[in-house]
């Protein structure tokens, strides 16, 4: 079991049960998955179907060692000629995570990743929507320590979404900030 899961089991729930006045532990909110999400649309339209090819790879193998788990390609939906887009091209990556692998990144994000982000003053609350969900946007992927910064040819950003089953956006907060989770103040 890994070290944020306990502290969910041990403290988050019992801290959540007195607060909210749960009469159920299955009451309480928890994490569901979290998705990170890499598009790379715009990088790619203008290169060759080889260039293409190794940015796409290079793309799939850095996301692959940040989550932990292969990433699936992303296609678009339909053509937008302005866009130079084509349907069916290569668009994106995408990766759920759920159990183990997604404490295990969601503790990677807390102690590792935010506080290696350049001018970090905490995650802004806003970023919680109604439905109780944390999307935090990175511009650079090379605040993972898993990626060797010598063999990169470009810099990508990433989104990674946090999902809950929290019935409100307080308690989805509340839930967050008993991880530890860095809101600003």
């Amino acid at each position: 079991m890994t070290r944020f899961k306990e502290k969910y089991q041990k403290e988050v729930i019992p801290l959540m049960m007195e607060k909210f006045s749960y009469k159920n532990k299955s009451e309480v909110p928890r994490l569901e998955k979290i998705v990170i999400n890499c598009g790379f649309g715009s990088k790619v339209v203008d290169k060759t179907p080889e260039e293409r090819k190794q940015i796409t790879k290079n793309i799939l193998d850095n996301l692959a060692l940040i989550v932990g788990q292969k990433p699936v390609l992303t296609k678009a939906r339909k053509s937008i000629s302005s866009f130079k887009l084509k349907e069916g091209m290569e668009v994106g990556v995408k990766a759920t995570l759920r159990g183990d692998r997604m404490y295990d990144f969601f503790e990677k994000l807390i102690l590792l990743y935010l506080p290696r982000t350049r001018d970090f003053r905490g995650v802004p609350l806003k970023n919680v929507d109604q439905n109780g969900n944390l999307t935090i946007g990175f511009k650079e992927f090379t605040i993972a320590p898993e990626v060797t910064l010598e063999k990169e040819k470009g810099i990508f950003g990433f989104e990674c979404t946090i999902v809950t089953n929290a019935k409100s956006r307080q308690e989805a907060i509340e839930l967050f900030k008993a991880f530890g989770f860095p809101f600003q103040k």
